[in-house]
């Protein structure tokens, strides 16, 4: 079996506009690294389906997701932009990129369950961790990670599944839906304080929930791992794991003060690599969050599928 790569043009057609850090050049640069270093040939590509409303209403409100998707069905149809707050901008290619990154997520849940992957990264945008049950922020509308987990739970009957962010920012959306659902172990860390200035009291107690001080670096966050998350895992026993996997934690990037390199994200995901081994019979599905330096990004993105590909 081999590694999934998901991804769709339409999330490289989502643009909220000049200098916006969360820009289609991102994709880009994935998609460019991977090519310039070969690594493309150990992956296996497929664009990713619509999500479905039933999809989308097991991580989120019936309500939000029909006023959200008035709203930018509007958008489409206006051919204008607009601001849903100072950080998140509708654009009329915006309700296509969502569906297409949670669609993603989801297909890529069915083909590691269904045994056509051994595990999947999902390059799309929007990312989704700060988009809770009922509101879109940080450059977020659906929650992509929480819509596969709970589909994974809900439409395949998984007893356990793991989330865990290694975004820069705390994944306040993802804590939002799933605190207290006992099915569920997130764990995550994240600079404190940053936005989106939440995390450090965690919501439920299926959370394991590890706040960073900025200028952080690499080998005191992987004492930090294993120490929190890996004795949780452990007990857990995660029948499958999903990761947000945000690189902005990552020493060039702007928009937080952590010093990972890649290869703390190479070391990051041989740990959950082997928890999966363990547990889940290897069953990973990765969705990009963050990561907004686009060198520093796509490096790091290739030591992360690097791993879950099994190349060395």
């Amino acid at each position: 079996m081999s590694t999934v790569f998901y991804s769709h043009p339409d999330c490289r057609l989502h643009d909220m506009g000049a200098g916006h850090p969360e820009c289609p050049a991102r994709l880009d640069a994935i998609a460019d690294h991977l090519l310039a270093t070969g690594l493309d040939i150990a992956l296996e590509f497929r664009d990713a389906p619509n999500a479905t409303i039933e999809q989308l209403e097991r991580a989120h409100t019936t309500h939000y997701v029909t006023e959200i998707k008035d709203l930018l069905e509007q958008v489409r149809a206006e051919g204008k932009t607009k601001a849903l707050d100072p950080d998140t901008v509708a654009c009329p290619a915006t309700w296509a990129a969502a569906l297409r990154a949670a669609g993603a997520a989801v297909a890529a849940t069915d083909d590691v369950l269904a045994g056509r992957a051994r595990n999947a990264f999902c390059s799309v945008r929007p990312p989704g961790h700060h988009a809770t049950r009922d509101e879109a922020m940080g450059f977020c509308f659906f929650n992509n990670v929480a819509i596969a987990a709970r589909h994974a739970l809900d439409a395949h009957g998984l007893s356990r599944v793991a989330i865990i962010d290694f975004d820069v920012h705390h994944g306040n959306g993802t804590e939002d839906i799933i605190a207290g659902d006992e099915r569920v172990l997130m764990c995550s860390y994240f600079q404190h304080p940053l936005y989106p200035y939440s995390g450090a009291v965690p919501k439920g107690t299926n959370m394991v929930n590890v706040p960073i001080a900025p200028y952080t670096r690499g080998p005191a966050i992987r004492e930090t791992i294993d120490a929190m998350w890996m004795p949780a895992l452990e007990e857990f026993r995660p029948e499958m794991i999903f990761i947000s996997a945000g690189f902005d934690a990552h020493r060039e990037d702007d928009l937080g003060q952590l010093g990972l390199v890649e290869a703390d994200y190479e070391w990051m995901t041989k740990r959950l690599v082997e928890v999966a081994r363990r547990h889940a019979q290897g069953r990973i599905v990765s969705c990009l969050e963050g990561g907004y330096h686009l060198s520093a990004l796509a490096r790091s993105v290739a030591a992360h599928v690097r791993v879950l590909a099994d190349v060395a």
